[in-house]
């Protein structure tokens, strides 16, 4: 437990990110936390019961909650069940959520903290690569609607976040392959290191048993806690972190969230790198060069580069939905070279297609 890095969100939060920290959950509590909802899917129940053991020997009155598995636990309703909870076992201010599991969970239980008597603390313990690295660090917290993802949401930053290495042992490939997308999303707006060592070894990357990962998980996080200390609220600088994101969120919502997080992300940054391409700020054979980087980088660790091409206007009815639009105007995070986001406003109709079709497969061979 001596093997511990402390990565600090300005001066709001610690994250804290080793192998075999699970015990120190109370740690991020403070002291005048009594009663502590411990939310979960049912796929993590012993690690939950894991935490709750820590945080009972720690002298918390810790109560449990299990919510559905991905997508599904992001729901109005399955939030009104958790504050109907926290009624009956008579949380007050000083008591406080932790989130057990994956972004889904992280996003519930921080949107859950943010309502319950508008604001309590909650502790978030990630257990997915993507929830280490993005979801659960930065205190975005939501659920879906019918008309988009994280519609409905609040910004509730975290008491701590705990990341301990050791859980994602047990996470399915393809689940981690997909994490790593928001990894490299890091390399390509910030820290181009995270490329250079992906690429050096993208074998090691997908390896829970390498330090690399650990190394690139390290990496992501502080990238993303940089921003977020600059920025909680998304007025300006955080946007840069949704690289990526309008294209895959629009993936997301037509195919109805049947593709994982960071796969939809991933072709999301190939679109947008194409249209950066299209609207000159990928320019000349080092915008061609970075472009084919895109495809390269996210390729070698598995992950999808295309979508199918005939979801056209479906696509464009989600992406107008997406948070970052305002009024009518789309609005993207493209690149002008590596490491130097930059926002794209308004781009034609007819350039937004040119980009889907440099990024589309035919239908009858696209492939989740």
């Amino acid at each position: 437990m001596s093997d511990v890095t402390t990565i600090a969100v300005g001066d709001d939060y610690d994250v804290l990110i080793g192998s075999g920290v699970l015990a120190r959950v109370g740690t991020l509590l403070g002291g005048d936390v009594e009663r502590v909802l411990v939310v979960h899917p049912p796929t993590l129940s012993v690690l939950a019961g894991r935490v709750e053991v820590a945080l009972t020997e720690q002298g918390y009155a810790v109560h449990r909650a299990e919510v559905p598995d991905a997508e599904a636990a992001k729901t109005i309703g399955v939030a009104a069940d958790l504050w109907a909870l926290l009624g009956r076992a008579g949380f007050t201010r000083t008591d406080a959520v932790v989130g057990v599991g994956g972004g889904t969970v992280t996003d519930l239980a921080g949107f859950v903290a943010a309502g319950w008597l508008r604001g309590v603390r909650v502790v978030q313990v990630p257990t997915t690569l993507l929830g280490m690295v993005d979801a659960a660090v930065g205190g975005k917290t939501g659920v879906n609607t019918a008309e988009g993802k994280n519609l409905v949401g609040a910004f509730h930053p975290p008491a701590g976040v705990l990341c301990d290495v050791d859980v994602l042992a047990t996470l399915p490939e393809a689940d981690l392959v997909a994490g790593l997308a928001e990894v490299i999303k890091c390399g390509f707006i910030a820290d181009p290191a995270i490329l250079d060592l992906v690429e050096a070894d993208p074998e090691a990357a997908r390896r829970t048993d390498n330090p690399r990962l650990r190394e690139l998980i390290e990496r992501a996080v502080r990238v993303k806690a940089e921003v977020v200390a600059a920025d909680l609220r998304e007025s300006s600088l955080r946007e840069i972190l949704n690289y990526g994101h309008t294209f895959g969120h629009a993936i997301e919502q037509v195919e109805g969230y049947t593709w994982r997080h960071g796969e939809a992300i991933s072709v999301g940054m190939v679109y947008v790198a194409e249209l950066a391409r299209l609207t000159g700020h990928l320019a000349g054979p080092e915008g061609e060069a970075l472009v084919a980087r895109h495809r390269s980088v996210l390729a070698s660790v598995g992950l999808p580069t295309t979508y199918r091409d005939d979801r056209w206007e479906d696509l464009l009815t989600a992406m107008r939905r997406d948070k970052k639009s305002r009024g009518s105007t789309l609005r993207f995070v493209v690149l002008d070279g590596l490491a130097r986001p930059t926002r794209l406003a308004g781009p034609s109709d007819e350039t937004l297609r040119a980009a889907y079709g440099l990024v589309g497969t035919p239908a009858t061979a696209a492939a989740n």
